[in-house]
């Protein structure tokens, strides 16, 4: 089960109290052979930055989970706990019975649910990556029997699509002999990271609760390393209410590579690696960042600070050089890269290198840094003026 790391109140703040750009659009669709519109929010700072990139979020019925997900989406990005991202809320008031219908005696999408579905795809997807600034990091989130048509794209051919977000499902009774010839070892094979997450609750009725379990033993047992499958299970009085919990526990797996490393992080993946391994997992973990979602943070010096005693305390500090130069290759601007070189140098009595770099990575100081003054007693330590 995932913890609750947001109050629950964050849903409240989805509908009020956001100073946001929403941009109305209607698409033309040669598919559908009508307009359809969609509601597009963008993030704040995006025409100041014309080079950002920012991942994408393509939320069906709009007409009420579409302001969910933008409010805790603006509250994950204030707290550094995931990226800004564009999202697109797709209207279906009036069309959602043909949108997301199937067959009951086979699961199979009917003739107007497949329109949709290309809509989405080719029309929809294609809209937005050829117009706006979006990152590799596409996602789909629906809710009840939306999420049963969001379960539908992994059986794409290729993969374009990183996270299924289905939120109080209601699938099909063919949905697990369904995904069983979607094919989904064809994700190993990219390299890119997956997700799946899907949600129980108490207040399902146990018929539903027992549907939902099924799939998620069923893609779980695929075993897949880059395909996360999340199953989340909320105790909850009412499917309203799961709502509101599902979504910023679902955005806190897909986005938790993004945020800074936790101690559970730690201590699951990186307390027993080597200072070489730790070094590369630090760096790894940031170019999957920039790569993911368009967002090149250099490295946060927390995450500097939390392999810090591995890189000292293991093989004598013999590696505090090579993380110096990959905090200098990933954060130039920061002295850290500088300090780590010259105290390697300082430990092997090479005192002449060490106050050099010393004061290369003071003088990237603000002097009214508060740690300004510590950092230039490593100079005054060696003698240097």
């Amino acid at each position: 089960m995932i913890k609750k790391t947001l109050p629950f109140i964050f849903l409240l703040f989805s509908f009020f109290g956001f100073s946001q750009k929403y941009i109305l659009k209607g698409i033309e669709s040669d598919i559908l052979e009508t307009t359809r519109d969609i509601r597009i929010y963008i993030p704040a700072g995006y025409e100041k930055d014309s080079i950002k990139n920012y991942p994408l979020a393509i939320v069906l019925d709009e007409e009420y989970l579409f302001d969910t997900y933008v409010g805790n989406s603006i509250l994950f990005a204030k707290k550094d706990k995931a990226p800004k991202q564009i999202i697109v809320g797709v209207k279906m008031e009036e069309t959602k019975g043909k949108d997301i219908s199937f067959d009951k005696n086979t699961g199979k999408l009917t003739t107007s649910a497949n329109y949709f579905y290309e809509f989405l795809r080719d029309e929809v997807l294609f809209y937005m990556e050829s117009n706006y600034r979006t990152s590799p990091f596409v996602s789909f989130v629906g809710q009840g029997y939306s999420a049963n048509i969001v379960s539908h794209f992994l059986k794409e051919n290729t993969p374009f699509i990183n996270s299924f977000v289905c939120i109080n499902p209601s699938f099909s009774d063919f949905i697990v002999n369904e995904i069983s010839f979607y094919n989904l070892p064809k994700f190993s094979k990219e390299d890119n990271t997956f997700y799946f997450y899907t949600n129980n609750s108490s207040s399902f009725s146990q018929a539903k609760q027992v549907k939902i379990d099924q799939v998620q033993k069923a893609i779980a047992s695929f075993d897949i390393k880059n395909f996360n499958v999340i199953n989340d299970n909320i105790t909850t009085v009412s499917s309203i209410s799961a709502i509101g919990e599902a979504v910023p526990r679902a955005m806190t797996k897909l986005f938790e590579i993004y945020s800074a490393i936790t101690k559970e992080e730690y201590d699951e993946k990186i307390k027993d690696l080597s200072p070489i391994d730790a070094i590369a997992y630090l760096e790894d973990k940031y170019l999957e960042i920039e790569f993911l979602f368009g967002t090149n943070l250099g490295i946060r010096e927390r995450d500097i600070y939390a392999i810090e005693s591995i890189i000292i305390e293991k093989e004598n500090g013999d590696r505090l050089r090579d993380f110096g130069k990959m905090i200098l290759k990933r954060f130039p601007s920061s002295p850290l890269g500088e300090y780590y070189i010259g105290r390697y140098y300082e430990e092997g009595k090479m005192f002449k290198r060490a106050l050099k770099y010393y004061k290369v990575g003071y003088g990237k100081m603000d002097p009214s840094d508060p740690n300004a003054d510590a950092y230039y007693e490593n100079i005054l330590r060696l003698g240097g003026q």
